[in-house]
């Protein structure tokens, strides 16, 4: 499947078919990456890794949003009684988040420790992010997060059944889309950063017939998402089926935990523009 996501493509057995691969070479996957025991004699003894499973693949999922909802917590509370320091600090999480994470999509092998120091420093973006939305509309969060959590189980629902699936052609859109989106997003940024639209949601807050562009918008960023979430539970599937080791979980739920966050801060901001 087409799908450039270097977090995943950096590691064959992520974007390879099993139906592709031959009894021989699955074999040489499993046993690619040994770990060496030595014995009292001296001789080393090659025991070949844990495989990936989907269970661990979930375990670390749930450890993920664990620490996620902590740091959330860390920054709701903090805000709520220093608004000032929380949103200073908001600002410093975001850009240690994105380091983070660009580090954590790069890298040949995952490195729990920076996944979960990335879960924690978005915990805590989301957290400040998250009070200030509610501060200004009510119970926004609250919604935010039950839509969010509605969204992830259809899906993950749908792609268990076999009901929706990945495919070249509708990767190859997606990713276009993608590219369209983030270009959009980008210019929207500028304008509003320069003053050339007063608008606080800048180009996202004109109407047509009515009905705010950015309402249109956020609907084709959530579908965006849902997408991306299939191609996430996709490439853990692949990695199961092709048997890499089982260190490659973290990084499968890393891809799960971004997309999930990319969901709802869209969520936020859609919920929040059909409310003005």
């Amino acid at each position: 499947m087409a799908m450039d996501n270097p977090a995943y493509t950096r590691n064959k057995g992520f974007t390879a078919d099993k139906g592709t691969l031959s009894a021989v070479e699955l074999q040489a996957m499993y046993d690619a990456s040994p770990n060496t025991v030595t014995s009292h004699g001296g001789s080393a003894n090659t025991v070949a890794e844990t495989p990936m499973s989907i269970e661990g693949a979930v375990g670390k999922s749930v450890t993920l949003f664990a620490i996620l909802v902590v740091g959330a917590v860390v920054g709701w509370v903090l805000t709520s009684g220093n608004p000032a320091l929380g949103m200073s600090m908001m600002f410093g999480a975001m850009i240690i988040g994105f380091v983070l994470a660009m580090v954590n999509i790069f890298k040949k092998e995952p490195s729990p420790a920076l996944i979960m120091a990335y879960a924690v420093v978005q915990g805590f973006f989301l957290g400040v992010i998250s009070f200030v939305y509610n501060s200004q509309w009510d119970g926004i969060v609250l919604q935010a997060v039950l839509a969010t959590l509605t969204i992830v189980g259809v899906t993950l629902a749908l792609f268990a059944s076999g009901k929706v699936r990945a495919s070249a052609k509708a990767t190859k859109v997606f990713m276009i889309s993608m590219v369209g989106y983030l270009v959009f997003s980008l210019i929207n940024m500028l304008l509003m950063s320069f003053g050339a639209i007063n608008n606080p949601w800048g180009v996202r807050g004109f109407e047509i017939f009515g009905i705010p562009l950015g309402a249109l918008i956020g609907v084709f960023a959530i579908l965006l998402g849902a997408y991306s979430l299939v191609l996430d539970f996709d490439f853990i599937q692949k990695g199961v089926a092709n048997r890499i080791p089982a260190k490659f979980e973290w990084m499968g739920a890393f891809g799960i935990m971004v997309t999930v966050i990319w969901l709802y801060l869209e969520l936020l901001r859609l919920l929040a523009i059909t409310r003005n």
